[in-house]
């Protein structure tokens, strides 16, 4: 596992790296948002922890670029929780936040947390689950919308693989939280219903209805029956 610590401060930089050595991931290290960008057009990482006070850039601008470019988990270095607006950074790409001064218990448990979530295998299926003009692929995690890819994220793709599944059935957010980031995630409803608002907007016709329906009350389901 590969992992880029987007810091300007060195010795905060140097403990972050360390700290994730010592977990066996593969680290690197920019110290501005000139360097990251270089460093995802140029590498592939598993994860990003993105500080968000970077002398050069605004942090939650540099993670909407960041995001264009790589579908690695993005985790977000604020010294407040008053410094970073949660549901834009959310909507942006971002996987989740931590507050300075954390941990390294607290860290490394988020971390782990998200490659659980990461390295969860599509259902053992070959089959392609289509819905009118979109189709799923789960083993190539690839959603495709009349005959063009999109490009999701990786928590964008679970929400949609899960809701295929089984695409009659209606999941709560407690289920969907659950079965796209673990038990045991950090996480509330509204984490769900923004990456939830991402995910519509990029598999929805324009001027259709949502082919997710919002079940009010209860959670969750596909509008259409889905064919293998």
């Amino acid at each position: 596992v590969s992992a880029l610590v987007v810091e300007d401060a060195p010795e905060a930089a140097a403990l972050t790296a360390e700290l994730l050595r010592s977990a066996g991931l593969e680290v690197s290290v920019a110290g501005d948002g000139a360097a990251a960008l270089a460093a995802v057009t140029s590498g592939r990482f598993d994860l990003i922890l993105l500080d968000i006070g970077l002398p050069d850039t605004d942090g939650i601008e540099l993670c909407r670029q960041v995001r264009g470019l790589t579908d690695a988990d993005i985790v977000m270095l604020t010294a407040s929780d008053d410094e970073i607006d949660k549901v834009v950074t959310f909507k942006l790409g971002a996987d989740d936040y931590v507050t300075k001064p954390y941990s390294p218990r607290e860290l490394l448990a988020r971390i782990e947390a998200l490659m659980r979530r990461s390295r969860r295998e599509a259902p053992p299926s070959l089959s392609v689950r289509r819905y009118g003009g979109l189709e799923v692929h789960p083993d190539a995690h690839r959603g495709v919308v009349d005959g063009q890819d999109v490009t999701l994220t990786r928590i964008e793709f679970a929400i949609l693989d899960v809701l295929t599944e089984h695409p009659g059935r209606v999941l709560s957010r407690d289920a969907l939280r659950e079965r796209v980031w673990g038990a045991d995630w950090f996480t509330g409803d509204h984490v769900v219903d923004v990456h939830m608002a991402n995910l519509r907007r990029k598999i929805d016709p324009l001027d259709g209805p949502s082919r997710i329906l919002t079940i009010r009350g209860v959670g969750f389901r596909m509008a259409e029956t889905g064919t293998a």
